[in-house]
């Protein structure tokens, strides 16, 4: 038996109906456990028809329950993240499906391997930042220090902080940012979003109150169309969210285009996620 091909995630179409395909019938094989994630997280290997990928499994059956969402939905949450990445054609989240695995239901994503040296967030000295960067506050550095933290001044970065506004992300971390090798740069960990209420928590702010640039404003309008009753992107939502959840985004891809303009912090819910990386 010919050992099977083997997927590097640098090299995937994220939107390659094989990939996903790969990932949704594949035999998932368990290798080892991502112990920084807060919820059960599974490095897994994935094989099918003489293919091979490495890929995220998140089990419903290991959520924590959350008080602000309901129970054994984080895992379709994160499939819609997927679905509106796509829908945008900024390719922004892995590609993502809901199957069933060694430890039941749950959410298989492709492994994207961080570039190591790439550059997204950094604490510097002073009151503003350098070229180049945007910033997002002031973080006790300890010893009764601050400094600000910031971040790149990158449009990858700010395709996905519309990205976060309209699936109303409450947990973007740096840790949550992946700079891969080719160049692209890939969000996970998208369980806490599609909530009804305001939530959006983020460390990309640096836009915030800015005109939203005009790729982004037709992505908005691409997105209110596919989002309208009978639009495809609502039919693929439909069984991964209520439909106060899907009416919900369709008012922020609403609300985006009316105001023209990044969001700014709510003042209701804290801007930035603990701990930010």
């Amino acid at each position: 038996m010919s050992a099977p091909e083997r997927i590097p995630p640098r090299s995937v179409t994220p939107a390659g109906p094989a990939v996903r395909e790969l990932l949704a019938q594949g035999e998932l094989t368990v290798r080892g456990r991502i112990r920084e994630a807060s919820n059960a997280a599974l490095y897994c290997t994935v094989r099918h028809d003489g293919r091979e990928a490495a890929c995220v499994y998140k089990p419903v059956a290991g959520e924590r329950p959350l008080w602000d969402f309901p129970d054994g939905t984080l895992a379709g949450r994160e499939v819609a993240a997927y679905e509106v990445s796509e829908a945008t054609g900024w390719g922004l989240v892995p590609p993502t499906v809901l199957r069933d695995g060694p430890y039941g239901e749950g959410m298989c994503q492709l492994w994207i391997e961080a570039a190591p040296d790439a550059e997204l967030l950094a604490l510097v000295d002073g009151e503003e930042p350098e070229p180049g960067w945007k910033a997002i506050g002031l973080a006790d550095v300890g010893e009764g220090r601050s400094a600000l933290l910031v971040h790149a001044d990158d449009e990858r970065l700010r395709r996905l902080a519309v990205l976060d506004a309209v699936i109303n992300n409450a947990d973007r971390k740096g840790g949550h940012l992946l700079p891969a090798e080719d160049g692209r740069l890939y969000g996970i960990d998208h369980g806490v979003t599609f909530n009804v209420e305001n939530k959006l928590r983020t460390l990309l702010w640096g836009w915030a109150g800015e005109p939203l640039t005009p790729e982004a404003l037709e992505v908005l309008d691409g997105l209110g169309k596919a989002l309208a009753d009978g639009g495809p992107l609502a039919a693929r939502l439909a069984p991964l969210l209520t439909p106060a959840e899907i009416e919900q985004t369709r008012a922020r891809v609403e609300g985006l285009l009316t105001s023209g303009r990044h969001p700014e912090p709510s003042g209701e819910w804290p801007a930035i996620p603990w701990p930010p990386v």
